[in-house]
């Protein structure tokens, strides 16, 4: 079995939104009761979070910007946009979510696990350098890739299965060829950006790589752009580092868009990033949560997702 780190904190419930948001405490509070009833659970290795340090922020947003973000959460209850709201308490959740990733790549960077996931929120790939929106403060990834390169992991591979494009990642990396950042998504669908055009500037040309997928599509549409598309590009980038946005809206019963794939594809991709991780950077993974609104979708996902990280099937060691 593989050491897998579970990072999550009881403090995320504190962001809290709307009655009728999609992005809700209730996403956490059922994919923990769900996990702690499964086998899976016992074996995840657990890593406290701690709030990132606003210097760790800065490598993705200004100073201008979290300032910005500080004072729309005293104001509470604030919207940002027609989607993302926040509370008083989303500054400080917001900064322990990032926190999280960032104490999940430093375990796996220090060897003491092989891989982790993250169950946070707010989630952060829509995220812009100076933009919050789709419910997204901080760009979560975006702020562990850069503390990863801090730490001397050079070259750094972001994939991003989450249903909706991730515009934030994708704005903060598109003219670095030291992120390798790649999506395959619904299009169209929010927020419109992923386009197959949409491939870098600059030295990064070539370093964004988006793979928009039509309504509709299901497990073996995201598995032939995994095996046919994207095995290839990261085995050419060799990166040191492998994060990856999980959200699992693709999901068939998901009700924030229209793909198909169902908790076994979840697995089935799992699996096949975790074989490129090992072929390319010695396992090192981190995966983050990032979308997902079928509450029971979302834990079954999650569940196989986990038994693929530890090496397991059914609950049971291979």
């Amino acid at each position: 079995m593989s050491r897998t780190g579970f990072v999550y904190h009881e403090d995320f419930l504190k962001h809290r939104t709307p009655d009728g948001h999609p992005e809700r405490v209730d996403r956490l509070q059922a994919l923990i009761a769900h996990l702690e009833a499964s086998p899976v659970y016992a074996q995840l290795t657990r890593i406290a979070p701690a709030p990132v340090h606003t210097r760790d922020i800065e490598r993705v947003h200004p100073g201008s910007y979290i300032d910005a973000i500080q004072k729309a959460c005293k104001s509470a209850p604030h919207y940002l946009d027609s989607d993302t709201v926040v509370c008083e308490a989303s500054f400080d959740v917001a900064l322990l979510a990032a926190g999280a990733v960032v104490a999940a790549c430093d375990a796996v960077a220090e060897r003491k696990i092989d891989n982790a996931f993250c169950a946070v929120r707010p989630p952060g790939h829509h995220a812009e350098p100076t933009t919050a929106m789709g419910f997204c403060l901080f760009n979560n990834v975006a702020v562990a890739a850069r503390f990863l390169q801090a730490r001397r992991f050079n070259k750094i591979c972001i994939i991003d299965w989450d249903v909706h494009h991730g515009n934030g990642t994708q704005a903060a990396f598109y003219d670095d060829p030291s992120v390798l950042y790649i999506s395959m998504h619904q299009h169209p669908l929010f927020p419109g950006t992923g386009r197959l055009n949409e491939k870098g500037s600059g030295a990064g040309e070539g370093f964004t790589l988006n793979f928009p997928l039509p309504p509709g599509c299901g497990d073996s549409e995201y598995l032939k752009v995994v095996e046919s598309e994207i095995t290839s590009a990261v085995l050419e980038f060799k990166p040191e580092f492998v994060l990856l946005s999980a959200g699992f809206d693709a999901h068939r019963d998901d009700p924030l868009a229209n793909m198909n794939v169902t908790e076994a594809g979840f697995a089935s991709m799992t699996a096949m990033i975790v074989e490129l991780a090992n072929a390319t950077c010695d396992g090192r993974l981190v995966s983050v949560l990032e979308g997902g609104y079928n509450l029971q979708a979302l834990s079954h996902s999650v569940e196989k997702h986990l038994e693929v990280l530890l090496n397991m099937k059914n609950g049971r060691p291979l």
